[in-house]
């Protein structure tokens, strides 16, 4: 069992209050915008001194009861294809051992000698994080920019990949009654992969999950997040163990994001019902490219504990603390922004409430023409 906890870093009071911070923020944004919250977790305890391979390997452990407790209330609602979801796990199980391989053979040392230990793991991690979070949060600047525009804003999601992909009939194709479409195995497999992928990379896979089944699969967004859920409680079930078996999941560290997370969720959740969707959107887009911002500042440092740069160690300190400082500013500015909008749509929900309640109320003294 010593493996098990040799990875373990020492973990202060005041670490272990950020770290909690961190499951707050992620939580809320993960209610917010129907993500894991990982985009942000996952650097955030990196910068503060978890090395990435251990910082994934818990939040994907966290991220297993999250999504347990979200599928299942998607589940109520009927927006979870359990088909559609076992079919993508095929593969996506294939992609998570990949990840767990490359990052656990980076992390111990399969970078070369005079390598710092993990260096190679932080550096493969920030740079698919920087470039896929990228994408996303490009795509989605682009699409709340041209629903601005007027240009289709409004008008649900396009269908163009999926209809041209319906269009070759690559047999076999499979019917899903829930999300009413009909998918070619062929397609499904390499989308299985990427998703399990990035999951077990960088914590992050509905970033892939969500979007394909949306616009490849042509599935309707709320089946899709709800399968996304389902997916993801099978996919970080499986990510626990594998990387558990590496000696890299650190329960506390899981533990306490929850204490924040399990609060914070719920505050995101209630935002989504009073809060304008391109505004979300938007809100979204912005966060997560500082938090890209935040991980390509941290690259140099990486670079140097590799041998790859010539710098002085000491810098290495005020490269982890403008990272961390751009990280904690997106989330706490984003989760202020949020906050401020569910206080707002509560203060004036009691206030219609009160009108109603003073309107119902009979006068105590009427004339008794007016009986």
């Amino acid at each position: 069992m010593e493996h098990f906890i040799a990875n373990f870093i020492h973990i202060s009071t005041g670490t272990a209050l950020q770290v909690v911070l961190l499951g707050f923020i992620g939580g809320v944004l993960s209610g917010f915008i129907g993500s894991g919250g990982a985009f942000f977790m996952t650097p955030g305890m990196m910068n503060l001194g978890v090395e990435g391979v251990i910082a994934v390997a818990s939040n994907i452990t966290h991220k297993f009861g999250k999504a347990m407790v979200g599928s299942h209330k998607h589940g109520e609602a009927g927006n979870v294809d359990k088909k559609l979801a076992l079919f993508v796990l095929v593969t996506a199980v294939v992609g998570i051992q990949l990840a767990v391989l490359i990052n656990s053979f980076l992390f111990k040392g399969g970078t070369g000698h005079g390598a710092s230990k993990g260096a190679g793991a932080n550096l493969y991690i920030s740079l698919v994080f920087a470039l896929i979070l990228s994408l996303v949060a490009v795509s989605m600047l682009w699409d709340v920019l041209k629903g601005s525009k007027g240009e289709e804003g409004d008008a649900g999601p396009s269908r163009k990949i999926a209809d041209a992909l319906s269009k070759l009939n690559l047999p076999p194709m499979i019917y899903f009654k829930v999300a009413d479409t009909k998918v070619s195995l062929w397609v499904l497999l390499p989308v299985g992969i990427a998703t399990g992928y990035l999951a077990g990379t960088i914590g992050v896979g509905g970033f892939i999950g969500v979007p394909a089944m949306i616009y490849v699969f042509g599935v309707p967004t709320a089946v899709a997040a709800g399968t996304e859920l389902y997916l993801a409680m099978f996919m970080g079930a499986y990510g626990a163990l594998s990387y558990a078996f590496q000696g890299f999941v650190d329960l506390r560290l899981t533990m306490l994001m929850y204490l924040g997370s399990l609060v914070g969720i719920y505050l995101g959740v209630y935002g989504v019902k009073v809060v304008n969707e391109r505004y979300i959107r938007l809100v979204t887009s912005l966060i997560i490219l500082l938090c890209v911002i935040s991980r390509a500042i941290a690259i140099p440092m990486y670079l140097r504990q590799l041998g790859l740069v010539d710098m002085d160690p000491g810098l290495d300190v005020y490269f982890n603390n403008t990272s961390k400082f751009f990280l904690f500013a997106s989330g706490i500015t984003g989760t202020l922004l949020i906050l401020f909008n569910v206080i707002r749509a509560y203060r004036q929900r009691r206030k219609l409430q009160q009108s109603i309640r003073v309107v119902k109320t009979p006068s105590p003294v009427l004339s008794p023409d007016l009986k």
